[in-house]
């Protein structure tokens, strides 16, 4: 059974009240003379769809009456002034708007229709919905519905399977049905959905009766034949069909959820239920609380669920697959983490020096990304608590169990108080380990060129021969340019120079070999940490020399470590994806393999929050991991969160807008737990998640905060702002406040020497 329940977070947008249908329990729809308009205008749909953008949601309801133009004249004629045949042409401009607009993605939930008009709604909505209801053909609260019969219901249902539309529909209770009324409607939706696959949620919503409407007098469905009817549509039903039923038509939510739902439906935080608009939503935290007592997280999700999501290429149309891309998480549910979250626009810049290529316009967002400067929530500390899976991996890693990719699969899906549980082993091992000492390395970060001759998607720094126009000019630093910089390092205190840059088509193999000279002879004790498995990779290839001999090479040249970047994520499935040309899987390890044969070390690193997902993560803990039992050669690991904002996978609308903070979170404490008795630090790169983003880190697992990195470029470039350096004093601020101690350290995590340092707070 699942380990969360979810909610979708929504505005509930109700398009027009007018109804051709006349059912005897509804007090949605009205008579036009009670309504200011027939229909809802273009701004107050959109003033609507802004406030819940801006509060939070992922959703916009769109609820209406069924074809109203044929009762009401004043609807047609409504619809006809402004160029619309039809209540659905209507509904599919304003969706499309609410889409463009706010990024909310549409649920359009407009009853029985044509297969015409469901193909129509396809193309701006991701999911849709309607009730069947019940399939008794004889029901008083239904014999002023034409749209209502078993028929009609069916036959929407069938064409939406047809069509690989994600579906929501269910079933009301209480209103004149029997029992096996209602167990002939859930064997309907089963069968339907065996047969397509297509039924997302099915709602068991119970009657309540309403003031001014036929079944007033009618009394209310009780709550245990709600109950009651939960647990049977959960026998009947296949298992990979979500069960919802309403939180607000109860008195205690968590009744459901012992009978068996697994999601609350939508839930506003600034709209009525306008179907039951004297039934006010329950409180987010209140839900929560109920949730989290029963063991299991309260986890928000998009229109459609992760199933469907994860899938696009079947169920999404290509008009709203990055529109729902840009709100999920990397287990394709929605972004949790607190704020707004706008559409993004963009236009290029004229200059923008090592900057993003590319200038936002428009609303801006307001939750925290990688690289933006939006505080990130605060997770850590926190309650911490985790039942049954991920309880299981704990206790296991704290008997002494090594976890695999399966088992570090469960602990990066987890949600609520599990992630504290899992960030509190994690800063328990760090202890265990490394003490209560945070360290640093004084460096400087010389990227030499940023011209490049591979195509690295997420790549927002290298110029190739498509981009000489964009983010400022192509440049290639001299060698006495490189050893100026190295000296101007070696005064400020900095014991490392990190060389890194794209991969010139003017290079063969001895460039590196001379820059490795170059920064040596300009200041010999210094160490040289440079060049990614790409770069060295390519130098062997272009001078066709055996891999480890170059190597050999470069070590006696000064060269001493290797980052782990050109890791991103090593499953080549993705790396077709953000770098198909960039060496593959095997070759990043190989590389790494045979540097430390040679007396080289290393360090690990991965580009999380692009394409990927937890599982892919799990792997490429695991084959470094399984590396380094080998050769002991990795001195650290590295999460890089993706920065999207001049990402040219992003701005193609391929990407996610990087990891979530819990996303965050659980890279730097699984990392901890994967790696523990093989790599022995963590570390958190401040410049792409900020010193505030750090700290919490450092209370989950994380004991390094990397360098200084004067002269940082890459992230910067990408759209990160949180600049090109930091001080010594600025770590100290991190640090001092939970209790840590700062240290500075070596590249390979030795003591530096003691000399005199000029200006070493300017680093």
């Amino acid at each position: 059974m699942y380990r969360h329940v979810t909610f979708s977070p929504k505005v509930f947008i109700p398009l027009t009240m007018l109804c051709r249908d006349k059912c005897g329990y509804c007090t949605f729809a009205q008579a036009p003379a009670h309504l200011p308009a027939p229909f809802l205008s273009p701004e107050e749909i959109l003033e609507i769809a802004r406030a819940g953008a801006a509060a939070g949601c992922h959703e916009a309801l769109f609820t209406l009456g069924e074809a109203p133009e044929a009762r009401y004249e004043v609807a047609a004629q409504w619809l006809a002034e402004r160029g619309y045949a039809s209540t659905v042409e209507y509904l599919v401009a304003m969706c499309q708007l609410v889409l463009d607009e706010t990024g909310l993605l549409p649920h359009a939930n407009a009853g029985a229709l044509s297969k015409d008009d469901l193909a129509l709604l396809r193309r701006v909505s991701p999911s849709q919905g309607m009730m069947i209801e019940s399939l008794n053909p004889d029901l008083v609260a239904h014999r002023g519905a034409p749209d209502k019969t078993p028929e009609r219901r069916l036959a929407t249902l069938r064409w939406a399977g047809e069509l690989s539309i994600p579906f929501t529909t269910g079933i009301l209770i209480g209103i004149g049905e029997s029992k096996q009324d209602r167990i002939d409607a859930l064997e309907a939706i089963a069968a339907s959905h065996l047969e397509f696959g297509h039924v997302q949620e099915v709602i068991v919503q119970n009657f309540v009766p309403k003031q001014g409407t036929l079944m007033r007098n009618e009394p209310a469905c009780s709550t245990d034949e709600l109950l009651e009817t939960i647990r049977l549509a959960r026998k009947i039903l296949p298992a990979d069909i979500h069960l919802q039923a309403p939180p607000n038509l109860v008195d205690d939510p968590g009744l459901l959820i012992d009978a068996g739902i697994d999601d609350f439906g939508g839930v506003s935080p600034i709209t009525l239920d306008h179907v039951n608009p004297e039934r006010p939503w329950p409180e987010i935290e209140s839900l929560r609380a109920i949730v989290e007592a029963r063991g299991k997280a309260l986890v928000p999700r998009l229109t459609i669920h992760p199933e469907f999501a994860s899938n696009p290429r079947k169920w999404l149309d290509d008009n709203v697959r990055f529109a729902v891309l840009d709100r999920s998480d990397a287990a394709s549910f929605a972004r949790d983490d607190v704020g707004a979250t706008f559409p993004e626009k963009h236009e290029a810049a004229a200059n923008v020096g090592t900057g993003a290529e590319v200038i936002q316009v428009g609303r801006r967002s307001t939750a925290w990304y990688s690289g933006s400067d939006r505080l990130p929530p605060t997770l850590i500390p926190a309650p911490a608590k985790a039942d049954g899976a991920v309880r299981e991996v704990l206790d296991g890693v704290t008997a002494g169990q090594v976890p695999d990719v399966d088992q570090l699969e469960i602990l990066f899906r987890a949600r609520g108080t599990e992630v504290a549980a899992i960030a509190q082993l994690a800063d328990e091992l760090r202890s265990a380990v490394n003490g209560d000492v945070v360290t640093f390395v004084r460096n400087r970060n010389i990227n030499y060129t940023n011209v490049c001759t591979f195509k690295c998607a997420f790549c927002g720094f290298s110029k190739g021969p498509m981009s000489l126009n964009l983010r400022g000019k192509p440049y290639l630093l001299s060698n006495d340019e490189i050893a100026d910089r190295v000296r101007e390092a070696d005064a400020l205190g900095a014991t490392e120079v990190c060389l890194q840059g794209g991969i010139h088509p003017d290079f063969d193999g001895e460039y590196y070999l001379d820059v490795c000279r170059a920064v040596k002879a300009a200041v010999p004790g210094i160490h040289v940490h440079g060049f990614t498995a790409l770069e060295v990779t390519e130098g062997a290839r272009r001078l066709r020399e055996p891999l480890p001999e170059y190597l050999t090479r470069l070590r006696e040249a000064g060269l001493r470590s290797l980052p782990g970047t050109a890791a991103e994520i090593l499953d080549d499935s993705i790396r077709e994806i953000i770098c198909p040309d960039k060496i593959t899987t095997s070759e990043w390890l190989d590389a790494h393999e045979m540097a430390h044969g040679v007396g080289l070390r290393s360090n690990v690193t991965i580009m999380f929050g692009s394409v990927e997902n937890p599982r892919h993560w799990a792997k490429h803990i695991v084959r470094t991991r399984d590396l380094q039992a080998r050769t002991g050669g990795f001195t650290e690991f590295v999460p890089l969160p993706f920065v999207h904002m001049a990402s040219p996978i992003y701005l193609k609308r391929r990407a996610r807008r990087g990891p979530t903070w819990r996303e965050v979170v659980l890279m730097h404490a699984v990392g901890r737990i994967g790696y523990h008795g093989s790599i022995d630090n963590i570390q958190a790169s401040w410049v792409k998640l900020g010193v505030n983003g750090a700290q919490q880190l450092l209370q989950a697992g994380v004991n390094d905060l990397g360098g200084t990195l004067m002269d940082e470029n890459i992230s910067r470039a990408a759209g990160a702002t949180h600049g090109q350096g930091i001080t010594a004093e600025e770590f100290l601020a991190v640090v001092e406040p939970i209790g840590r101690t700062l240290r500075e350290r070596t590249t390979l995590y030795g003591v530096p020497a003691e000399r005199p340092v000029a200006a070493a707070s300017s680093l």
